[in-house]
Order: structure tokens, then C-alpha cells, then sequence
């Protein structure tokens, strides 16, 4: 199982980058869950200070750009792929090689978006992998988007959470899986999220193949 956690941190100039409030810790969790289920278990992990378990493989990026190389390493061997890290939407088109000095004038960036790295690893999926997204949304539009991305993404799950998931212990979750032309609704309850991650894992094995 490949697991991604942890947010991207997208340089703006030699010493300021753009970031998220990502902890990362839902990813971990997951991914000891699953070490502890008997997946052999590789964890992507972002520029965060978190305890990670024992016995699985964890490999640490810092951009959107060095995780979507890790991806390209990484997802052709793996059975399921759980995408939790929250990777910036947006980058600096050109990273200034300085420290920009504070000035009264302010200072503009030129933003371009990163690219959708679960939707890409999506594209190129064989049809035995299982591949699991996320969608952080307002409350009030979260169920329509999870179930936009979960479509627009070619996903086979995803787990839909409100904002106030973030840096809370615990997690208020839906998960939303396409089978034909329909979407089921699974969960729907607030777990803490140690908890969620193993009834994800326990979902994850009754809903994919059976491993060898």
C-alpha cells in the first residue's frame, strides 16, 4: 500500500514558501493502521514533524514537484494508493533566488497551478489498483464536491471531510465510492481519527480484491 500525507511546501524565494495546515497525522495514522493489518506499507511523507511507525517505508518530499517524481517511482508497483497529503493548489510560476527584501510597495506573485497528481496517477492505473483521494471542503458544498472529484479525478474512492478536520483529533468523514454509474455513501460518522484509519483499512480489504 502507498501512502501519501503530510502538505507541500512551495518556495517562494530562498528563505518563504507557500504552505498549508496540514499535520500529516491522518496519513500516518493510515499507514500504521495498515502496517498493522499486514500491508507492507511505503509512506510519502511532507515536510512535517510527526512520530512515524516502525516497520513500514517512509520516504519524505517537500514540493509538489518531488512528490509527483516519488509517485512516478512508487505507484506502478503498489495495490492501492491512499492520496491523503495536501498538496498545494498553486506554485510560483519562477522561485526567486534571493531573500526578497520587505519593501512599503508590497509584493505580487505569479501563481500557476500544480499539477493533479491523483488524477494523473488515476489516468494510468491498472484496473486491479484501488486508489483512494480526499476532498477538505466548506460543509456546505462538501458532499457535492467530493462527489465532483471522485468523478473528475477517476477515483475509485473518497473520503469527504470538513474543514474543521484540520487539526482536530478527531474526523467527521463520508466516503463516497463509484461502482457503475452510481456513487454509494459509506461512513458518514465522526471517529477519532486513529480509529477512522483502521476502519478505512478494514473498508479498503472487504472492498478491493484479495491480496495473494
Amino acid at each position: 500500500m502507498l501512502i501519501t500525507a503530510g502538505p507541500t511546501h512551495e518556495p517562494i524565494d530562498r528563505v518563504r514558501y507557500i504552505a498549508n495546515r496540514s499535520s500529516g497525522k491522518l496519513g500516518v495514522e493510515i499507514a500504521r493502521a495498515a502496517s498493522h493489518a499486514g500491508w507492507s506499507v511505503t509512506l510519502l511523507l511532507g515536510p512535517v514533524i510527526v512520530e512515524t511507525p516502525p516497520g513500514i517505508d517512509v520516504v519524505r518530499f517537500e514540493t509538489c514537484e518531488e512528490l509527483q517524481s516519488l509517485l512516478e517511482d512508487h505507484f506502478a508497483s503498489c495495490d492501492v494508493l491512499v492520496m491523503a497529503a495536501a498538496v498545494a493548489d498553486f506554485r510560483l510560476r519562477q522561485q526567486l533566488d534571493k531573500k526578497v527584501s520587505r519593501c512599503e510597495k508590497g509584493l505580487t506573485l505569479d501563481l500557476v497551478p500544480t499539477p493533479d497528481l491523483v488524477a494523473r496517477c488515476c489516468a494510468h492505473k491498472r484496473n486491479d489498483q484501488f486508489v483512494v483521494g480526499f476532498a477538505l471542503e466548506s460543509s456546505s458544498c462538501l458532499e457535492t464536491r467530493a462527489r465532483e472529484k471522485l468523478s473528475r479525478k477517476g477515483l475509485d474512492a473518497i473520503v469527504a471531510n470538513p474543514l474543521s478536520t484540520m487539526g482536530s483529533p478527531t474526523i467527521d468523514a463520508d466516503i463516497f465510492i463509484k461502482t457503475g454509474d452510481s456513487i454509494q455513501r459509506f461512513c458518514n460518522k465522526t471517529l477519532e481519527k486513529n480509529a477512522f484509519a483502521h476502519f478505512l483499512i478494514q473498508w479498503i480489504e472487504e472492498t478491493t480484491p484479495k491480496r495473494p
